[in-house]
């Protein structure tokens, strides 16, 4: 994604542009190269005679998505292990306006673990076309039984030092690790995903309160899906214990993600995590499935070889059974119609949790997550039912509607 553009200045005009401070209207945005050269009234544009301009005639203009908690798309799955498949999540997710992507592992054996990583490390190396593939997220091995949700239960175990130090030092590229801090061994792997700098989070955890607060002394700062996969209040001999939930609600401290895509958490949900964390402590993410952008019907969660088999059907992924959802089948642009329509947030607010609050969270704020100029040019444009129109990535436009 580091590749020159075909031009040397775009600029988007006649759009609403967002920045996390107001909405510029009639306003747009200037491209120089891969980064951003500035945001403009139209009232006050300089069009120099040559360069390319894309009217967008109205439209939305918003940072592009970053989605931190994404499996797959368009029947691939990051375990596949497939330079391919992930070039593959990377073109239906920029689809959906979606122009940073953190490919998410499952719970699985320890060499379909390391073959997808080796191959995320080629697919990084290659560049590929779509989204920009930034660093990986490992959800799991590291997971309560009792929170396992569609984590495969062959292979839960309790963090091992022997074990995630070799990945860790091996595989630097790796972004963020989800694991239940109420297991053995999981406060020093925290303590050491701190020292390096990973994002720590909470996951298909059984925590109480208690095992919470010292999982955020231990470097603990996010929790992956918030209500889903955790447990909430119950009761030990008669008394209320606050669960994870309930933390995460609670805690400053720490920030959450919640996978909006209207079927994991219904409205009223949706609105007292915002209530509660407000739009700088709470994520958007799809934790999307192979499935997204696919037609409903059987499908697979995991590798070709090992993986589970879903139903996709009333728009999520469900286990067999339909004990438990596996997974989202949405896409970026769908993230912002849920917080809108079904949540009831502003449309500003939303977008700041789809884009700057994820890269605040990751540590890349300083390079994307908002329109502010020497920033990438990753932008996504937007009609009025917030379907995409077009996508760029580092200035270079990846998907068109027209």
């Amino acid at each position: 994604m580091e590749a020159k553009p075909p031009y040397g200045k775009l600029y988007l005009v006649n759009g609403k542009v967002i920045t996390p401070h107001r909405i510029m209207s009639p306003g747009g945005v200037s491209v120089d190269g891969e980064r951003i050269g500035h945001v403009f009234a139209m009232a006050d544009a300089n069009i120099p005679p040559k360069a390319m301009v894309i009217d967008v005639e109205g439209a939305w203009i918003i940072p592009g998505i970053i989605d931190m908690h994404i499996h797959g798309g368009g029947g691939a799955d990051f375990m596949d292990a497939s330079v391919k498949g992930l070039t593959k999540m990377a073109q239906i997710h920029a689809m959906g306006g979606t122009t940073t992507i953190i490919p998410t592992t499952l719970t699985s054996s320890d060499r379909e673990l390391r073959a997808a990583l080796d191959v995320f490390a080629q697919a990084k190396e290659e560049a590929v076309s779509g989204a920009r593939l930034l660093g990986v997220h490992l959800e799991g091995p590291y997971f309560s039984h009792q929170q396992r949700g569609a984590q495969d239960p062959r292979y839960l175990k309790d963090p091992d030092p022997r074990e995630y130090l070799e990945i860790l030092d091996k595989y630097p590229f790796i972004m963020r690790v989800s694991a239940a801090p109420e297991l053995p061994g999981a406060l020093e792997l925290g303590r050491e995903l701190r020292k390096r700098g990973i994002l720590a989070a909470m996951g298909h955890t059984d925590a109480t309160y208690d095992e919470v607060l010292a999982a955020v002394e231990a470097g603990y700062t996010h929790m992956t899906h918030l209500y889903s996969g955790m447990a909430g209040v119950r009761r030990v001999n008669c008394y209320r214990v606050a669960g994870a939930v309930e933390s995460g609600l609670l805690l400053d401290e720490v920030t959450v993600e919640v996978i909006a895509d209207g079927k994991h958490l219904p409205a009223a949900l949706l609105k007292l995590i915002y209530k509660c964390k407000g739009s700088q402590r709470m994520a958007l993410c799809s934790d999307a499935l192979a499935a997204a952008g696919m037609p409903e019907g059987r499908h697979r969660l995991g590798s070709g070889e090992d993986g589970q088999v879903i139903l996709v059907e009333e728009g999520v992924g469900w286990l067999p059974d339909k004990s438990a959802f596996a997974g989202s089948v949405v896409t970026g642009s769908q993230l912002l119609r849920t917080m809108v329509e079904l949540a009831e947030v502003p449309l500003i607010e939303a977008v700041k949790m789809a884009t700057l609050t994820p890269a605040k969270i990751l540590g890349i704020d300083g390079e994307m997550g908002s329109l502010d100029p020497g920033k990438y040019a990753d932008i996504a444009v937007l009609a009025e039912d917030l379907s995409v129109l077009k996508t760029i990535v580092g200035g270079r436009v990846v998907y068109s509607r027209s």
